[in-house]
């Protein structure tokens, strides 16, 4: 079978899509490996973050024209390199597909991650609201089969988009798996010692933006004695995160990291005491496998799709319940059995977002497909 994938991410983005999109591929190639599979990509990349594999083949586009107009070239001209590579399956695998696939009889999937452009668009810009949502209403309605990475996020697709729920089939996301290997204290404390971190801190990941909603808990340990370690790209929203910081005088409690290896990050995560992750709403939450796959306890939000990630043992708070979070958090630092409860449930709950049922469910996507 030869399946293709819009690689835009796979080889441009360093957080959620990037990682979903490069966690597949990877899956498939090593678990499938009698399949081939074009990585669909807009121009060259600058840093190889997917690993070698001898059934993945990179395809730019195959003229100067479409190469400085790379962004048209993805939205319908790349079809005839599609059909030259004889693919039979095209995956768009952020929420887009080109027009015209159905008319070369090449079968589309499509995974929808979220709608949080339709659900908060004061977080989005006119403008963006508008192209987002007729790209992906065009895949949802002419893909013939759409992905979601949630049960919520399903319930979005059918209530905003209008499409027939049978027509979606939830495949739930997992993590790198450098997340699931046990580092040793030595390399803990050589990662605290690199970065000037303290000994005890609880953690949250992911970019620093209001829906995120990282000052919540920035404003919950104001007079707890722990300390918070923020890793993320900064957008506008870090500045009023600052300002709060500077005005209760927290400089000493709360740190602020971005660009680490994956190493690193994932050496972090089994560093810290709790991770933290008072967003208003995700499609899913990989940060919270993560966490859960390095054996720390979580506290998230009751709302939306958190649940789902975290199962029934993590702590959920509302999102702007600052005196609930910091309940929550001093009970997790103070509980030693709870704490244990919460590791030991917590890693025995994520097990079922594991790379063999992604890898498998795709698959039986892609087969059923083209058994039609």
């Amino acid at each position: 079978m030869k399946i293709g994938f819009d690689a835009k991410r796979v080889f441009h983005n360093t957080t959620g899509l990037g990682n979903y999109s490069r966690d597949l591929v990877s899956i498939l190639a090593s678990k499938y490996t009698e399949n081939s599979y074009y990585l669909y990509n807009t121009k060259p990349k600058k840093v190889d973050r997917l690993k070698k594999y001898n059934n993945v083949f990179e395809i730019l586009p195959n003229s100067k024209f479409w190469k400085k107009l790379s962004s048209i070239w993805r939205q319908k001209a790349i079809v005839r390199q599609i059909e030259e590579n004889g693919v039979h399956i095209y995956h768009g695998l952020s929420g887009e597909i080109p027009i015209g696939l159905s008319k070369k009889n090449i079968k589309s999937v499509v995974t929808i991650h979220d709608l949080i452009f339709v659900r908060y668009p004061n977080l989005y810009s006119f403008f963006d609201r508008k192209i987002h949502f007729l790209k992906f209403k065009y895949a949802a309605k002419n893909a013939d089969v759409i992905i979601a990475i949630s049960k919520q996020t399903k319930q979005d697709i059918v209530t905003y988009l209008h499409i027939e729920p049978s027509k979606i089939k939830v495949i739930y996301q997992g993590c790198h798996a450098i997340f699931k290997e046990a580092f040793t204290e030595e390399e803990k404390e050589a990662l605290k010692e690199k970065y000037s971190l303290p000994d005890k801190f609880i953690l949250n990941v992911g970019t620093i933006e209001e829906r995120k909603n990282a000052l919540s808990i920035v404003k919950s340990i104001k007079n707890i004695d722990i300390n918070l370690v923020i890793v993320g790209k900064k957008t506008p929203y870090y500045n009023t995160i600052k300002e709060y910081i500077e005005q209760n005088k927290l400089e000493n409690k709360v740190y602020f990291l971005e660009g680490m290896t994956l190493k690193e990050l994932a050496t972090l995560y089994q560093s810290a005491q709790a991770f933290v992750y008072p967003s208003i709403f995700e499609g899913f939450g990989i940060p919270i496998i993560e966490a859960l796959y390095s054996k720390i306890p979580v506290i998230t939000t009751k709302e939306g799709v958190f649940p789902e990630a975290g199962g029934s043992n993590s702590l959920y708070v509302e999102a702007y319940d600052i005196d609930g979070l910091k309940t929550a958090i001093e009970k997790v630092l103070s509980d030693a059995l709870l704490r244990a409860k919460m590791i030991d449930k917590g890693y025995e709950f994520v097990k079922k977002f594991n790379d063999d049922a992604i890898g498998d469910e795709m698959m039986k996507v892609y087969k059923n497909l083209l058994n039609e």
